[in-house]
């Protein structure tokens, strides 16, 4: 096992990581921007090595600062949380490259799956269903029009190199092929310096249903209970479950058995998300596969009582996994909500300052809170706006609900706007009350309802 591991993050996932390490005896080293001297990852860790200014290019993007980090400071493996580097080939090859172990798949893999296209292409090749639309890239808006006459429109355009909605452009009808065509390349360009798109046909009414799969050097793998994380606004999460409603526990063992079919075809080790999108009808769509720990992996270790973390460093340390498929089991239900500084009212701008006031109400059972801030701290425009996941477990999603709702409602936060009172809301809407949501609900059932009434009620 390591004996020291640097965390090349920050945040709530930078402290989530550093607890499991100081629970396994395992030393160790937070990353930190000159603005973050103070941070809560920074405290808890056993060593912090500052990487740069307050900028995440200087910082924790600065792939040669914080390889020189790791290598003042001993450490013999990186854990990359998510986002940031985590899915960046480049910097996973430079680590194993000067004897660090890279805690992921390798480089090729992220390469691979990281390019939409590329990863659709691969999935088909294994097997596995996906979402009708172009086979590799498309180079031009003819080929747009041609799936057009195919496929029907609408279509969406999406960045081969890209996520979180960037490069992403809807074609409602041929007169519009060419326009959003040069409109997602250019923001594809800009965002994630590789213009090249691929075309999807758009699926109405669907979930967007995710499966964590885990696989050893040894060739073993397990896959976990899906979640539904269908409830986003501009393609970002912001509540997630599980298990998912609408999933049957034979469909349950069919999404993970296509996993594990998808892990052992890219001879994948660690820890990865195959995400799907399910329609009416029982059918699923491979969408993409992130190849690093999920924000909303929480959730999965609420049901099961597994520490993913845990299993990610056993994995790489190269151990067998101490589990097996039969070992992983449902138990209830459980919903996480992200906690961001942003403000509703008013397009969910951000919102910045010191924290004046942060009391989570951690009070009762099956409750887990995930934060990397504390009460006193500032919250910088330079960085992600959430500050936290509340995360409830419960014999049931009725139950569960309740429970997230009575604990928001508990919380007190001042001295930023928080996304608080519409996530509040959010747990009591008609439609989550029921179960019956897409990934469009938000934006168009339930956002313009909180806006009717809440902002009615605050004239």
């Amino acid at each position: 096992m390591f004996e020291k591991v640097l965390v090349a993050n920050r945040g709530e996932i930078a402290v989530r990581i550093i607890r499991t390490l100081k629970e396994m005896n395992i030393k160790s080293v937070a990353i930190y921007s000159t603005a973050e001297a103070d941070a809560l990852h920074v405290r808890l860790a056993d060593e912090a090595i500052v990487v740069g200014s307050p900028r995440v290019t200087d910082s924790y993007l600065h792939m040669q600062n914080i390889l020189s980090a790791a290598l003042l400071t001993g450490a013999d493996a990186i854990h990359p949380g998510y986002g940031f580097l985590s899915e960046n080939a480049t910097f996973a090859e430079m680590v194993t490259a000067v004897g660090i172990k890279w805690i992921g798949p390798s480089a090729d893999v992220i390469a691979l799956m990281g390019n939409k296209a590329n990863a659709r292409q691969t999935m088909q090749e294994a097997n596995i269903p996906t979402i009708p639309g172009s086979i590799g890239f498309v180079s031009e808006a003819t080929q747009i029009k041609e799936l057009g006459e195919t496929l029907g429109y609408p279509l969406l355009i999406k960045a081969a190199a890209g996520g979180g909605g960037k490069g992403m452009r809807r074609v409602e009808s041929v007169t519009e092929a060419e326009r959003q065509f040069q409109a997602a390349k250019q923001e594809a360009e800009s965002a994630f310096g590789d213009g090249r798109v691929y075309v999807e046909k758009v699926l109405t009414n669907v979930r967007h249903i995710e499966v964590q799969v885990l696989r050893d050097q040894h060739g073993s793998a397990v896959y976990f209970p899906e979640r539904d994380c269908s409830l986003q606004r501009k393609n970002q999460k912001m509540l997630e479950e599980s298990p998912a409603m609408h999933v049957t526990p034979e469909t349950r063992s069919y999404l993970g058995d296509l996993a594990v079919q998808a892990v052992e075809a890219l001879g994948y080790e660690n820890t990865g998300t195959l995400e799907f999108l399910a329609d009416d009808d029982g059918n699923f769509y491979f969408m993409e596969m992130n190849t690093r720990i999920q924000v909303e992996h929480p959730v999965t270790e609420m049901i099961t009582g597994v520490d993913l973390i845990k299993l990610q460093l056993l994995v790489a340390a190269g151990e067998s996994l101490p589990i097996t498929q039969t070992d992983v089991t449902v138990n209830g239900h459980s919903i996480e909500v992200r906690l961001n500084t942003e403000d509703p009212e008013h397009d969910f701008r951000p919102s910045t300052g010191q924290l004046t006031t942060l009391d989570f109400a951690l009070g009762g059972p099956g409750l887990r809170i995930d934060t990397g801030v504390v009460a006193g701290g500032t919250i910088s425009p330079f960085y992600d706006s959430m500050i936290g996941k509340v995360i409830v477990h419960a014999p049931t999603r009725e139950l569960a609900r309740i429970k997230l709702a009575r604990v928001l409602h508990e919380m007190r936060i001042s001295g930023v706007t928080t996304n608080l009172v519409f996530q509040s809301y959010l747990l009591q809407a008609p439609q989550v009350v029921s179960g019956d949501f897409y990934t469009n609900s938000i934006e168009s059932d339930i956002l313009p309802a909180w806006q009717k009434e809440h902002l009615n009620e605050s004239k």
